[in-house]
């Protein structure tokens, strides 16, 4: 866990969209809840802008992402929006557009991202969840895409994210169907990495955000780009970014930390670098 101030919190899309850090572990919260936490475009700018002060502030270390109240963590695309934004092909086109910048920035992230699940997760809020790192849920979680109860395709990076956690054949049944899951369920098949009691999600989520700030984050972000790389095709694969992380942590002052601080038999303190 780092030693510095917590910071202020900090809205964005008119409060819809929350900004907060404490300890190390920065935190995005969703904050529709009259409307179970759904997307509208002015939210999917203001997570872009949330995230990218998290990402630029030294002190962060890891984000989580939550749901503001207890009934969804995100719950979809706010569909009362689609009449004027999605109503034919050229519209969607252009809707697509607008959040792929902000899809992008969270499919490439360079810190940790953990989604807290509580609640609700489905269409959009799944695709969210999908492109953080971790998934921490409830036991009281449902998940589900209901794209064809809609009349509307999921489209390639939501479905290559649900294909690569569950297989092709479960992404065939969630998608044909539009069915959702419960967390018991999710957690079999691999698209969320731990349940537990819902009184125990946010602790839960926390420890293991303050657990991943008080490592060491050079050696986390050659976790994090090796992993990248591993799942690319071969001749896709950049094995020089994974060389030269794997440098960067040999050379590093926090290597020479850890050492000592393990002969030493004490907790280390990182500094990324």
């Amino acid at each position: 866990m780092l030693d510095v101030p917590n910071k202020p919190e900090k809205s964005f899309a008119d409060g819809k969209i929350l900004r907060g850090i404490a300890d190390g572990v920065g935190v995005v919260t969703f904050n529709n809840p009259d409307k179970r936490n759904a997307m509208s475009l002015d939210m999917w700018e203001g997570l872009g802008q949330a995230l990218v002060e998290l990402r630029d502030d030294p002190d962060v270390r890891v984000v989580i992402m939550v749901g503001a109240g207890d009934k969804a963590f995100v719950s979809g695309a706010d569909i009362s929006q689609f009449e004027k934004t999605r109503h034919n092909a050229a519209a969607s086109e252009e809707y697509s557009k607008k959040s792929a910048a902000q899809r992008a920035l969270l499919a490439d992230y360079p810190k940790p991202t953990i989604a807290c699940i509580r609640g609700f997760c489905l269409g959009g809020g799944m695709q969210v969840a999908m492109l953080a790192d971790i998934r921490i849920a409830s036991d009281t979680s449902q998940f589900g895409i209901p794209a064809a109860r809609l009349g509307i395709a999921y489209g390639y990076d939501g479905l290559k994210h649900l294909v690569s956690l569950v297989g092709p054949s479960w992404a065939r049944l969630l998608m044909y169907t539009g069915m959702r899951i419960d967390s018991a369920e999710a957690v079999r098949i691999g698209l969320v990495d731990r349940v537990v009691a819902d009184a125990e999600l946010w602790n839960a989520t926390t420890e293991i955000a303050r657990t991943i700030s008080g490592n060491a984050p050079l050696a986390i972000q050659a976790a994090k780009i090796t992993i990248a790389q591993v799942l690319k095709d071969e001749s896709q694969r950049d094995m020089d970014a994974i060389k030269d992380i794997g440098n960067a942590c040999m050379d590093s002052e926090d290597f020479r930390e850890g050492r000592q601080a393990f002969m030493e038999k004490r907790k280390p303190q990182f500094k990324g670098r």
